[in-house]
């Protein structure tokens, strides 16, 4: 049992849930400065995020099948290598998908309403490579979703904060995952996939990215400007700036060796992020 779960959690990258998660509870930890944030709905938040994203990683694996066989980076995946198969796959992306909408009632009518919309959009972005350029940007907004809903689900009402924080967190998931595709740049030409760097080229990308990354700086910045969180957060948000900054300085033209290392350093700024805010709530 214990290996068949390692089996499915490898399958999904589920160490990879720490990416948006900080996002989401951190627009949960803002839109409680209004309303009372319980243990429990936090655990829905985090039952809600962790769900989403089963799903929305194991259709991605579904509908890539094809490709991830032919690419010699990917070819040692689950269903590649068939220690999944399809029918697995497909149950595992059905019963998460169920999972998060039944979490949803917990969270509000609100959320359960858009839930649907969450798991499209999230979804579109396994497709998006068939069709448009812009690939690494519907990943962007497949994860900005993450601080509206921490926000709505924690029953916060207006406010400019959480779309702030959506465009914090879209703009740094494009570029990371921009760094990542560069890897994939020969093999999506190849067969006719879409990406950023597939169209632009290494060195565009990774300055597009690096703007991307900008951007996200300035949005979490801006969060200050719209609501008194102080000091704390600043240096968090001066914190994340370096930790970005060295995540750029791993991927370079002409050596992407790092690009995994760079890649595994999203999962410390989000956290740190989280904590930062946090300390900066209900410390300063």
């Amino acid at each position: 049992m214990l290996r068949r779960l390692s089996l499915y959690a490898s399958f999904v990258r589920f160490g990879h849930s720490v990416f948006a998660l900080p996002f989401a509870l951190v627009g949960a930890l803002l839109a409680a400065r209004q309303t009372p944030l319980t243990l429990a709905r936090v655990g829905w938040i985090i039952a809600a995020m962790v769900t989403a994203r089963t799903a929305a990683m194991g259709f991605n694996r579904l509908v890539d099948a094809r490709f991830d066989a032919l690419n010699p980076r990917t070819a040692n995946r689950e269903l590649p290598r068939g220690a999944l198969s399809t029918r697995d796959a497909v149950a595992l992306v059905v019963v998460a998908s169920l999972g998060f909408v039944l979490v949803t009632t917990q969270l509000g009518r609100l959320c359960l309403w858009l839930s649907p919309v969450a798991l499209g959009i999230v979804f579109w972005y396994s497709l998006a490579k068939r069709f448009t350029t812009y690939t690494q940007l519907f990943l962007g907004l497949a994860l900005a979703v993450a601080p509206v809903g921490g926000w709505l689900a924690a029953g916060g009402e207006g406010g400019v904060e959480p779309w702030l924080l959506a465009l914090a967190t879209g703009t740094w998931v494009a570029g990371f995952d921009i760094f990542y595709a560069c890897q994939d740049l020969e093999f999506d030409r190849s067969q006719g996939l879409n990406s950023i760097p597939a169209r632009f080229g290494v060195r565009r990308s990774l300055s597009i990215a690096r703007w991307l990354h900008l951007a996200t700086v300035a949005a979490l910045a801006s969060v200050a400007l719209v609501t008194p969180l102080g000091g704390w957060y600043l240096a968090g948000v001066a914190g994340v700036a370096l930790l970005l900054t060295y995540e750029q300085s791993l991927v370079r033209v002409d050596d992407l060796s790092r690009v995994k290392q760079a890649f595994d350093l999203n999962g410390y700024v989000g956290f740190f992020y989280l904590a930062a805010t946090a300390a900066a709530i209900y410390v300063g």
